[in-house]
Protein backbone atom coordinates (compact mmCIF):
# COMPACT_ATOMS: atom_id res chain seq x y z
CA UNK A 1 0.00 0.00 0.00
CA UNK A 2 0.99 3.44 -0.77
CA UNK A 3 0.55 7.31 0.10
CA UNK A 4 -1.02 8.81 -2.65
CA UNK A 5 -2.53 11.63 -1.32
CA UNK A 6 -2.96 14.07 1.48
CA UNK A 7 -6.40 16.42 2.02
CA UNK A 8 -7.25 18.97 4.89
CA UNK A 9 -10.66 19.10 5.99
CA UNK A 10 -12.89 22.18 5.85
CA UNK A 11 -15.62 23.64 8.25
CA UNK A 12 -18.29 22.94 5.28
CA UNK A 13 -17.10 19.25 5.40
CA UNK A 14 -14.88 19.53 1.79
CA UNK A 15 -11.47 17.74 1.58
CA UNK A 16 -8.90 19.36 -0.69
CA UNK A 17 -5.52 18.03 -1.42
CA UNK A 18 -3.80 16.10 -3.57
CA UNK A 19 -3.65 13.25 -5.41
CA UNK A 20 -0.18 11.67 -7.21
CA UNK A 21 0.19 8.55 -8.95
CA UNK A 22 2.07 7.49 -12.12
CA UNK A 23 -1.13 8.74 -14.26
CA UNK A 24 -2.26 11.46 -12.05
CA UNK A 25 -0.71 14.61 -9.97
CA UNK A 26 -3.77 16.63 -9.50
CA UNK A 27 -5.36 19.22 -7.03
CA UNK A 28 -8.34 17.12 -6.00
CA UNK A 29 -11.05 18.28 -3.71
CA UNK A 30 -14.08 15.92 -2.10
CA UNK A 31 -17.33 18.10 -2.13
CA UNK A 32 -19.82 16.40 0.47
CA UNK A 33 -22.90 15.31 -0.87
CA UNK A 34 -26.34 16.90 0.42
CA UNK A 35 -28.54 13.51 1.01
CA UNK A 36 -27.66 9.89 -0.17
CA UNK A 37 -29.77 7.43 -1.37
CA UNK A 38 -28.93 3.75 -0.12
CA UNK A 39 -25.49 2.83 -1.32
CA UNK A 40 -25.04 6.18 -3.16
CA UNK A 41 -21.81 8.18 -2.61
CA UNK A 42 -21.16 10.45 0.49
CA UNK A 43 -18.44 12.57 -1.48
CA UNK A 44 -17.69 13.54 -5.37
CA UNK A 45 -14.60 13.74 -6.22
CA UNK A 46 -13.12 16.58 -8.44
CA UNK A 47 -10.00 17.58 -10.02
CA UNK A 48 -10.94 20.92 -10.88
CA UNK A 49 -14.38 21.31 -12.63
CA UNK A 50 -14.04 17.45 -13.70
CA UNK A 51 -15.61 14.60 -11.98
CA UNK A 52 -12.91 11.92 -11.14
CA UNK A 53 -14.37 9.15 -8.48
CA UNK A 54 -16.82 9.08 -5.86
CA UNK A 55 -16.38 8.21 -1.93
CA UNK A 56 -18.01 6.28 0.82
CA UNK A 57 -18.33 6.71 4.64
CA UNK A 58 -17.44 3.48 6.59
CA UNK A 59 -16.05 1.73 9.31
CA UNK A 60 -13.53 -0.31 9.91
CA UNK A 61 -13.20 -3.99 11.64
CA UNK A 62 -11.25 -2.34 14.39
CA UNK A 63 -14.27 0.52 14.63
CA UNK A 64 -12.26 3.20 13.32
CA UNK A 65 -14.63 5.47 10.34
CA UNK A 66 -12.48 5.94 7.05
CA UNK A 67 -13.43 7.06 3.66
CA UNK A 68 -13.61 4.61 0.71
CA UNK A 69 -12.60 5.93 -2.38
CA UNK A 70 -12.64 5.17 -6.35
CA UNK A 71 -11.20 7.37 -8.93
CA UNK A 72 -11.82 6.88 -12.73
CA UNK A 73 -10.67 8.82 -15.87
CA UNK A 74 -10.56 7.58 -19.68
CA UNK A 75 -6.79 8.23 -18.95
CA UNK A 76 -6.59 5.41 -16.79
CA UNK A 77 -6.29 1.48 -17.74
CA UNK A 78 -8.94 1.06 -14.36
CA UNK A 79 -10.10 2.79 -11.68
CA UNK A 80 -7.89 3.39 -8.43
CA UNK A 81 -9.40 2.29 -5.36
CA UNK A 82 -8.13 3.98 -2.22
CA UNK A 83 -8.94 4.12 1.06
CA UNK A 84 -8.75 8.08 3.14
CA UNK A 85 -7.91 8.28 6.80
CA UNK A 86 -7.37 10.86 9.39
CA UNK A 87 -3.43 11.32 10.56
CA UNK A 88 -2.66 12.33 13.98
CA UNK A 89 -3.02 15.67 13.19
CA UNK A 90 -6.70 16.88 13.21
CA UNK A 91 -8.70 17.94 9.79
CA UNK A 92 -5.51 16.21 7.92
CA UNK A 93 -5.96 12.87 5.95
CA UNK A 94 -4.21 10.28 4.17
CA UNK A 95 -5.16 8.47 0.58
CA UNK A 96 -3.95 5.46 0.58
CA UNK A 97 -3.93 3.07 -2.51
CA UNK A 98 -5.18 -0.41 -2.41
CA UNK A 99 -5.03 -2.68 -5.49
CA UNK A 100 -8.02 -4.32 -4.18
CA UNK A 101 -11.39 -3.79 -5.20
CA UNK A 102 -13.36 -1.73 -1.99
CA UNK A 103 -16.31 -3.31 -0.72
Amino acid sequence: MANIGTFTKAEDGTLSGFIKTLQLNTKARFSPLEATSNGGPDFRIFAGNVEIGAAWKRMSQQDRPYISVKLDDPSLQAPIYASLYEDDEPAQFSMIWNRAQAK
